[in-house]
């Protein structure tokens, strides 16, 4: 399991983070004040310290450039935090943080972020099986069902998610839409339902550079549409 370290004086945003992040075999341990953070990484090494900018007993820049001094094993570091000046996530990234993440956010924002990090940082962790499909800057993980693009979360339905993934899975086949259907509901397809076409022109609003010219979903006039996948960078 990676285990994390949630430096957060909210309970209630503390209360929402845990439980959804231990249910992707995180093991997480929160820590509601600096001081006990720094208890806690005496007593224990952590792979992912997401800590929160403003803290009620310290600075939370300084107690960053402090982990980062400190710690051997080199943790990555998420801030989380409701100040929304550029210049604190610039001073943050400065001072050692590996991503900046302000609130209000989603908690798959978080997640997709946190194994976006850890793939930079271990290139050779599990987090570069099969589940992650790729295509240029955009990444779809099937485990955590997160789609990324730029590093940015895009927030897909849980069924536009499906569709996704049923065309990059066959990138370069050309699908048609009872195919496709069948793929993610498993029963027959309407004709005359043009639900595929609504959904597929939404997906392409959050991955595509310029949705009306798609490069990655791709129309084929009179048979259905084919996922072309871009090189990674």
């Amino acid at each position: 399991m990676t285990s994390v370290l949630l430096i957060e004086d909210d309970h209630r945003l503390a209360q929402m983070i845990v439980p959804y992040l231990t249910q992707y075999e995180f093991k997480v341990v929160h820590s509601a004040s600096a001081q006990d953070a720094q208890f806690k990484m005496k007593q224990r090494e952590f792979d992912v310290v997401l800590l929160d900018l403003m803290l009620g007993d310290a600075d939370g820049l300084a107690l960053c450039r402090e982990i980062r001094s400190q710690c051997h094993h080199e943790p990555a570091i998420i801030m989380v935090t409701g100040r929304g000046d550029p210049a604190d996530r610039i001073i943050g990234l400065e001072v050692g943080a590996d991503d900046y993440l302000p609130k209000p956010f989603e908690p798959r924002e978080l997640l997709a972020r946190m194994r976006a990090v850890l793939r930079r940082i271990r290139p050779g962790s599990r987090a570069h099986s099969d589940h992650i499909i790729r295509s240029g800057p955009l990444e779809i993980d099937t485990a955590a069902r997160t789609v990324l693009l730029n590093q940015q979360a895009c927030s897909l339905t849980s069924l536009q998610f499906d569709l996704l993934v049923s065309l990059a899975r066959q990138a370069g086949r050309v699908l048609n839409r009872e195919q496709i259907w069948q793929s993610v509901r498993g029963e027959t397809y309407d004709s005359f339902d043009r639900a595929i076409d609504v959904h597929i022109g939404r997906i392409r609003q959050l991955i595509e550079d310029d949705p009306r010219a798609p490069k990655r979903i791709i129309t084929v006039r009179g048979v259905g549409y084919v996922f072309s996948a871009l090189p990674s960078a």
